[in-house]
């Protein structure tokens, strides 16, 4: 079984999946965050594989994106970085990215890559569902590799239906129509946004982004769904950082995941 699905069959609560980019702060950072955060007890790692023109991201991540690129990274270089640190990281691992790259190093080949190297799921923002549903179904399958989507405030109920209709992982609610690392708090038309999804009572697990930087956002997000997803917030402290694994566990503790009200 996918590890993401193992997770969701043990833990349904307080998830929190933490985003980083690969290659940064340096090239070779990205084995040792995901052993880090691993150790401090994150449940999900998603590591974006850079890009020079990202959709969804704020300045914080396409700055750590262009830092990355610069470094080296690309695509053969972080599923080398996951493979050397598999055996060792029992949390699955999450590849988040877009579509030209993937294209460029053939989709059937990058499924079966990211299968050899132990990659649990990919967010493919800009793959339609569609397409999606049409074309590479059958090699997600194949490849035993999970598709995330991602749905917003402005996304329709039969979309979300038709989302959760073919997701077999979890869903990504993004919690407003602004870019990452944009909100520092959750305004009524956001916890409305939440409690609608919520009620839509959709047969897989709900984790929210965008704008949750701190215990009290992810406290508040962790009572309308399953778990959390912390991005900018992470980079910048990685920015600041001079030793990751040692901030890396005080970062999580500072979340205070273990006190999350049930």
């Amino acid at each position: 079984m996918n590890r993401i699905n193992q997770l969701f069959e043990r833990k349904q609560e307080n998830l929190l999946n933490i985003y980083s980019t690969a290659g940064y702060p340096q090239l070779e950072s990205t084995g040792e965050i995901i052993l880090s955060l691993d150790k401090a007890g994150v449940d999900l790692v998603e590591i974006g594989m850079p890009y020079s023109d990202p959709l969804a991201d704020g300045p914080t991540i396409q700055k750590s994106s262009t830092i990355a690129l610069q470094n080296g990274m690309t695509i053969r270089k972080v599923l080398e970085q996951i493979k050397t640190v598999r055996d060792q990281a029992t949390l699955p691992i999450i590849l988040m990215g877009y579509l030209n790259p993937v294209l460029q190093y053939g989709f059937e080949a990058f499924l079966k890559s990211c299968q050899e190297v132990g990659v649990d799921g990919l967010i493919l923002p800009d793959l339609p569902l569609y397409e999606y549903e049409t074309h590479y179904q059958g090699l997600f399958k194949k490849y035993n590799i999970r598709l995330i989507f991602l749905i917003t405030p402005q996304t329709s109920t039969k979309r979300i239906r038709k989302i959760d209709a073919l997701s077999n992982a979890f869903i990504y609610v993004v919690s407003s129509a602004a870019t990452t690392g944009k909100q520092a708090g959750f305004e009524a038309k956001n916890i409305a946004y939440f409690k609608r999804i919520q009620a839509m009572n959709l047969k897989n697990p709900i984790l929210i982004g965008f704008g949750i930087s701190n215990q009290a956002t992810y406290q508040t997000v962790c009572q309308y769904a399953n778990g959390a997803i912390i991005g900018s917030a992470f980079i910048r402290m990685l920015e600041k950082s001079q030793h990751i694994e040692r901030d890396v566990v005080a970062f999580v503790e500072g979340l205070n995941v273990s006190t999350v009200a049930k």
